[in-house]
């Protein structure tokens, strides 16, 4: 497992000030809370005497040394998976995720996922936790996510994430007709009962949901989402909590509800359309390392298209019998 070795001096500006203040400043490309682990994990020395207390007052001139294990991500395989880069540079990879694929191994997934192929296509992100993933999208949920390719530019992306600093614009088809755009602010939690599904309950993480009307159609409705917050499954979470779950979403959305008079070719649409119809379309953040404030867009994959263009041929197919 690497190895993480840095050395300063306390500066004589810095008395009377807490140990983990004082490296805060010292080293600013790592969080508060990564530094307030390094010292509670005995990882920190001052004047080569191990000090395990965060909140210890420096007098100015201490020597400091910081030893830390890295965790390795090599004990998962790598595997030449194709990635859809859209953006690359030698602090971030920015990919268009596809469907059926899982960012993280776990139960059920072990290999084939998109750590696996980032620990092939970049070796050296073995030595970045979670081989530089950021954030993640469900294994159905198609578009743009962001890499760190260091351990400085994840920490910095991380701190942008927890403030709020990253914005991720989605589109999805949700299901009824949605007059006008608004805002779901409601916990979310992982469900009492049904361990794969998460749940709004009081007690659950604060979650903010944005969204706002692009499309209406019969009995659907075409959105776009903004992520104020990054709890799994949150957008198919708010959705159905407000009776407008995402078409083909298995386990919010329910059985599909073709509305009268459909065609049989538009009911099959709707029947075999197998996967929540949610894509990250725009990542917007500033470089971790440049600070330079970068944007990206993906635009919506194959099956989403055909979703919507057989939305808009039924709307239309229907357009005298509308009420708004």
């Amino acid at each position: 497992m690497p190895e993480l070795k840095l050395t300063t001096e306390i500066k004589p500006t810095q008395l009377g000030m807490r140990l983990d203040q004082a490296l805060s400043e010292l080293f600013p490309d790592y969080s508060r809370s990564r530094i307030k682990e390094w010292i509670l994990n005995e990882s920190v020395k001052v004047n080569g005497k191990v000090v395990n207390k965060p909140k210890e007052k420096m007098l100015g001139g201490e020597k400091i040394t910081i030893c830390d294990q890295i965790e390795d991500e090599t004990y998962h395989q790598a595997e030449d998976i194709p990635l859809d880069i859209v953006y690359e540079d030698d602090d971030i990879l920015v990919i268009n995720k596809p469907r059926d694929l899982v960012v993280h191994p776990g139960a059920g997934n072990p290999t084939g996922t998109i750590l696996n192929a980032l620990l092939h296509y970049y070796p050296q992100i073995a030595s970045v936790p979670r081989a530089g993933i950021v954030h993640r999208l469900d294994k159905d949920t198609t578009g743009l996510m962001v890499v760190a390719k260091t351990i400085i530019a994840q920490t910095h992306l991380v701190e942008s994430l927890q403030l709020r600093e990253i914005t991720r614009e989605y589109e999805a088809v949700a299901m009824g007709v949605i007059t006008a755009g608004g805002i779901v602010d409601a916990p979310i939690t992982r469900h009492p009962t049904k361990r794969t599904h998460m749940a709004v309950f009081p007690t659950g993480k604060p979650a903010v949901t944005h969204y706002r009307v692009m499309e209406r159609y019969r009995q659907h409705t075409r959105l776009r989402l903004r992520l104020e917050t990054g709890r799994t499954h949150q957008i198919r979470v708010h959705m159905a909590h407000i009776a407008h779950p995402l078409i083909g979403d298995p386990l919010y959305g329910g059985r599909p509800r073709p509305p009268k008079g459909a065609t049989e070719a538009f009911i099959q649409t709707l029947r075999h359309f197998d996967r929540q119809a949610l894509h990250a379309t725009m990542l917007r953040l500033f470089h971790p390392i440049s600070g330079e404030q970068m944007e990206w867009h993906a635009p919506l994959p194959e099956d989403m298209q055909q979703l919507i263009k057989a939305l808009q041929d039924d709307t239309a197919l229907h357009k005298d019998e509308l009420d708004w």
